[in-house]
């Protein structure tokens, strides 16, 4: 009972701290701020969270866990889904483009974190690449070469909707990309 409750009062943190960083970005967002948001002292969310960084640590580990699918389950069409269900959620992905965006400095404390993230993300799409198309897609690409394309379109479009979401429908825009993928009667630009 007691552990149940110490993992409630850890998520409704997290969600603050979701919230926050949103708000003000990984920089601007303060232990106090996030405290206050959940009724706690500062000195009370130390004592789930010992550091801003830890903090920030778990948050990106929770979010990844609320997308995640095992690496050999994906999709082209789980990952247009994937898309859809972000357009449904801004906070969530404006606290992550903040992250991601700040994390590229060398002393961020999620920049490890990202690093990481993108080795892992980019030999999925490669594994989904490869089970929709083989080793080469109709444009002459390999997965590894489309995989590390659709990972920058995906979250390429995520700052473009965040900047403008009347200009940029996301889903719609992958979805475009999706095609061009499957474009085997279009001829490859000679360079």
């Amino acid at each position: 009972m007691v552990r149940a409750k110490g993992e409630e009062r850890r998520a409704e943190i997290l969600r603050a701290t979701l919230e926050v960083i949103a708000e003000r970005g990984y920089r601007g967002a303060t232990l106090g701020a996030v405290a206050e948001r959940v009724g706690l002292t500062q000195q009370g969310l130390l004592h789930y969270f010992p550091t801003k960084e830890a903090l920030l640590v778990a948050l990106l580990a929770e979010r990844d866990q609320w997308d995640a699918i095992p690496g050999d389950s994906w999709r082209l069409d789980l990952l247009s889904s994937l898309v859809d269900y972000n357009a449904m959620r801004p906070g969530v992905v404006q606290t992550f483009s903040a992250l991601l965006g700040e994390s590229v400095t060398e002393a961020h404390p999620a920049r490890d974190f990202f690093t990481r993230r993108y080795v892992v993300v980019r030999g999925n799409m490669a594994s989904v690449l490869r089970t929709a198309y083989g080793e080469r897609l109709p444009s002459g690409l390999t997965p590894e070469q489309a995989g590390t394309l659709m990972v920058a379109v995906m979250d390429g479009l995520q700052y473009q909707w965040l900047l403008d979401p009347e200009a940029v429908d996301m889903s719609a825009a992958f979805r475009d990309f999706l095609h061009l993928l499957e474009g085997a009667d279009a001829e490859r630009p000679k360079t």
